[in-house]
């Protein structure tokens, strides 16, 4: 997985497979989920990521049970 964000258009992208798009859906207005052929989840796209609250991303550690 990996993350991208475009701070000029204020856009975070969340690339979690590198399999081919097949198909995209609209959640809401500001956020996208393309899917591969299988139906698993390839990307997920936040428009105006900082201003919807997506932005600064809390990272919390934890251990597994």
């Amino acid at each position: 997985m990996r993350t991208t964000y475009y701070d000029e258009d204020d856009i975070l992208v969340i690339h979690l497979s590198d399999k081919p798009v097949v198909k995209e859906v609209s959640q809401d207005w500001n956020t996208h989920v393309s899917y591969a052929e299988d139906g698993s989840a390839v990307e997920i796209v936040v428009l105006d990521a900082r201003s919807s609250g997506a932005l600064p991303v809390e990272i919390q550690h934890g251990r597994a049970a």
